[in-house]
């Protein structure tokens, strides 16, 4: 493959070189600046009031992220164990490594969350995720792929805002770090380079370190990527004298890698594999999570072809439409495969063959353990039904392996328009027939803004302290209904406390992934108490239930579980798809504690240790 930036062989190549340094500055900055505007302009819903908007079709996860961030913020303040909290799912606590943690991220952006709240931490890093993955694409295309920056930036622009990055967008800070692949191929291919083990391999350890904190399950489709790739180049007859040649070299630097890797992600891999409330497996169901043929051909809800009708909706849900990629870019890179192969010297085609191994395998891996065709599975079995109970593997959903071949398709893409630049087809009809391909191909997958709400308001109960007079120290504060996945609110406002230092409170329940989940696994959320499913369903449906002795029995013994001081409800509710029933919640709530005590905005219960709230009118026990 060319290699851009190879050094000049004589001093014309050098002027040549020294002249040209201008406008590659000139492409770079543009491609910045261009990425940076995209990435804005997707989430502008957001910027125009972070605040108060919120990722319509996924508040959970959102939710999640800004807790996320502001519990580093009290980390970092407190010096506590970033991998393990007890604020969260009282009394048990949630294992921050099992899950998503981004500890890197709520480090480096603990000011911001300080200055403005976790809400603009999150639309900050979400908006520099996209932008930072089109821009490092870009430099790794125009590093190692292509000579022509043109070539380079279209393919890095296409890899940064593929359909399927755009749905991670809402909500993931995790999947749309898509930077983080160009950066560990880029030090993965540096490894070969004679003398350098030493360096080469303790950066790309450090770089390892860094991804498994942002985006763990990413790092593995990363790593195993590379396996495919470089197993195949490796073994081609133009190539195999090559690779045993550079072999020591890059052991040695792996050597090291795994060195640093060990001794920094000791404690988090520990706590990931082995701590307290740790699990294995998936909260999600594998079986659910995967592409089908369709997914393949069809566009998806964030896309100019979506936005038009042409939305094909056979994901699970708007955050897991991963490839969605349509016909014309499938029958783009069909094409430009034999017309690359043709023109290929043998080396070149050890590369070409290993690209296409790559995508090859990575398809067939996200179709799951079963082919789906539309959303109904078939009884065809796929490869994937013999990986997903091995170890990581059973913790992946088979969709997200589509990622990688948008990796493959930024690299076809590259080549394509490089090859066709440097080389122009000689017919004019030909020339047409190039450029109407790659619009009728990439124009329809430009990413249109994700969709934002209104978000529910923080009570000012909350937000000027008032809760610190009703909550002892180390005290449990919930909301009703409880927190969990469908009802973030009282995840989220932790989250603001957390960030403004001080006093805290611990809450019951919430989002996260954790243990309980069937034969062993881990599941989403704390195992629901039957209280707690009480004040779920008259929040979603609007139902209050007949409260009997054993119904306040039952609720006496789950707050006193969870350790509960107080429960508030405030004037507005909201769970994942919208308002929730407040006044159902009420009335559940009174049925089960008593009347409550009116405490600025928000309706309270103090609840006593040992007594049933039913027998005091005003809910104190006094």
């Amino acid at each position: 493959m060319p290699i851009v930036g190879a050094a000049p062989a004589d001093l014309t190549a050098q002027a040549t070189s020294c002249r040209a340094e201008p406008r590659r500055w000139r492409w770079h900055g543009s491609v910045a600046v261009l990425a940076l505007a995209l990435a804005v302009w997707i989430v502008h819903g957001l910027w125009a009031d972070p605040a108060h908007r919120v990722i319509a079709d996924n508040v959970g996860d959102q939710a999640f992220f800004e807790w996320v961030l502001g519990y580093g913020t009290y980390a970092l303040g407190h010096g506590t164990d970033p991998f393990f909290t007890g604020l969260l799912n009282a009394p048990l606590g949630v294992n921050l490594a099992a899950n998503t943690s981004i500890t890197v991220y709520a480090a480096l952006f603990w000011p911001v969350t300080v200055l403005a709240g976790p809400q603009v931490s999150f639309v900050l890093i979400l908006t520099l995720n996209l932008a930072c993955a089109a821009f490092a694409w870009y430099l790794f295309l125009a590093r190692y792929v292509v000579r022509h920056l043109g070539a380079a930036a279209l393919a890095g622009m296409f890899a940064g805002f593929a359909p399927g990055f755009i749905s991670h967008a809402n909500g993931h800070l995790n999947w749309t770090a898509g930077w983080v692949a160009p950066v560990l191929l880029w030090w993965v291919l540096k490894l070969r380079e004679p003398g350098r083990w030493l360096r080469n391999g303790l950066v790309l350890g450090l770089l390892v370190t860094v991804g498994f904190s942002i985006a763990a399950e990413g790092l593995f489709f990363t790593a195993l990527a590379c396996a495919v790739f470089l197993g195949t180049w490796s073994l081609s007859r133009s190539t195999i004298a090559e690779a045993r040649a550079a072999l020591p070299t890059v052991a040695a630097a792996l050597a090291v890698t795994a060195a640093v890797v060990g001794t920094l992600l000791a404690y988090p891999m520990y706590m990931h594999f082995a701590g307290p409330q740790s699990f294995s497996g998936t909260g999600h169901d594998q079986r659910l999570f995967t592409e089908s043929i369709v997914s393949y051909l069809g566009y998806s809800a964030r896309s100019l072809a979506g936005g038009a009708g042409l939305h094909t909706n056979v994901a699970p849900n708007p955050t897991e439409e991963t490839s969605f990629f349509g016909p014309p870019l499938l029958i783009l890179i069909a094409v430009a495969m034999p017309m690359l192969w043709r023109w290929a010297t043998p080396g070149h085609r050890a590369t070409l063959r290993a690209v296409a191994v790559t995508g090859v395998v990575f398809a067939l891996l996200s179709f799951g353990p079963r082919l789906r065709i539309f959303k109904d599975q078939s009884e065809i079995p796929m490869p994937y039904a013999a990986l997903m109970h091995a170890p990581l593997f059973d913790s992946a959903l088979p969709a997200r392996f589509a990622l990688v071949v948008v990796g493959v398709f930024a690299v076809m893409l590259a080549l394509t328009a490089d090859r066709l630049l440097s080389t122009p087809p000689r017919s004019r009809a030909a020339r047409i027939g190039w450029t109407t391909g790659f619009a009728v191909a990439l124009v329809p997958l430009i990413p249109i803004p994700l969709l934002s709400a209104q978000r529910t308001p923080e009570p000012t109960f909350i937000a000027d302290g008032t809760w610190k007079a009703y909550v002892p120290a180390n005290g449990v504060l919930t909301t009703l209904p409880v927190p969990a996945t469908s009802a973030a609110d009282g995840q989220r406002w932790q989250a603001y406390t957390m960030a403004r230092g001080g006093k805290q409170f611990r809450i019951p329940g919430g989002y996260f992934l954790g243990p309980g989940g069937p034969d062993g696994r881990g599941r989403i959320g704390a195992i629901p108490r039957r209280t707690a499913l009480l004040f779920d369903k008259a929040a979603k449906l609007g139902q209050v239930p007949l409260v009997g002795v054993s119904d306040r029995q039952q609720a006496r013994t789950d707050f006193a579980a969870w350790g509960v001081d107080v429960a508030i409800l405030p004037d507005a509710i909201n769970g994942i798809n919208g308002p929730m029933h407040r006044d159902a919640v009420l009335a559940t709530a009174t049925a089960l504690l008593g009347p409550p005590e009116r405490v600025a905005d928000v309706d309270l219960w103090r609840i006593i240790a040992g007594t049933d709230p039913i027998d005091h009118p005003t809910g104190t026990g006094d």
